[in-house]
């Protein structure tokens, strides 16, 4: 199945945004750190100005919500529908040079994520999904092949674990949930593992924001999974997006497979 025309969009501004970072990469950067503590690099900023200039051109009337244009203070009119983008997801891992980050371009509607791009820029490893269109993977610019999330197994639950932040859940935490093991990755990826039926389960009990999830949340609903806000240790509905008075913070999430 062939991409709709925005989602094909979506995908070459990713690529294209990745070929330039995999420049930067190989060249080698300093590494920033923005007023929140963040780090960034040139890379994100060169990514962000390539994937800006390929959505407006081509959709001009939806406004984008991008990570580093919001860190200046510049922030579009937001009317139910945008695009969120993060040029750069993992700077810790691109610092690293570890190969786990990500271009990540989501669009939402109403304030929930309805079709997502992820790019891993190193290995050119492709994630897409859209709502009514599935899930997809795509290695090393060969054709794609649709993703699906897998039943729960009997044995017990394979979780991701982020492998840039200290682990913030309790061993009574996950055994509440039924994880028995941990599979360690960085950035928007370990959504995509839960795609592709690699992991059951992703709880995120620390800080992330809109533009970290949402192409991600879209990829995983596209494979039959889904993504829920936490208020405490209790599901509280899916998560949304278009959080301003938040200052587009998440709340703490869990995303689950099945």
């Amino acid at each position: 199945m062939s991409p709709s025309p925005l989602l094909r969009t979506m995908i070459d501004a990713a690529r294209a945004a990745g070929e330039d970072i995999a420049c930067v990469y190989a060249a080698g950067c300093a590494i920033e750190e923005k007023s929140d503590g963040s780090p960034v690099t040139i890379a994100d900023r060169r990514a962000e100005a390539i994937i800006l200039a390929r959505l407006a051109d081509a959709y001009p009337e939806i406004p984008i919500l991008a990570e580093e244009e919001a860190a200046a203070g510049r922030i579009p009119a937001l009317d139910g529908r945008f695009f969120c983008v993060d040029p750069l997801d993992g700077t810790k891992g691109f610092a690293l040079r570890n190969g786990e980050f990500t271009v990540n371009i989501a669009l939402v509607e109403a304030g929930a994520p309805v079709a997502g791009v992820i790019l891993a820029p190193v290995t050119e490893l492709l994630y897409y999904g859209a709502r009514g269109e599935g899930a997809f993977r795509a290695r090393g610019g060969g054709a794609a092949e649709r993703i699906a999330t897998r039943p729960p197994p009997a044995e017990g639950l394979i979780g991701i674990g982020s492998r840039n932040h200290a682990a913030t859940d309790t061993d009574a935490r996950a055994a509440r949930l039924g994880i028995v093991d941990y599979l360690p990755s960085g950035s928007s990826l370990k959504f995509c593992m839960l795609a592709e039926g690699a992991a059951d389960v992703y709880p995120r009990w620390g800080r992330t924001m809109e533009w970290d999830t949402a192409a991600g949340q879209a990829i995983l609903e596209a494979a039959g999974g889904r993504v829920l806000a936490l208020d405490g240790d209790r599901e509280a509905g899916r998560l949304r997006y278009g959080k301003k008075e938040d200052g587009f913070a998440n709340p703490h999430f869990i995303a689950w497979g099945r």
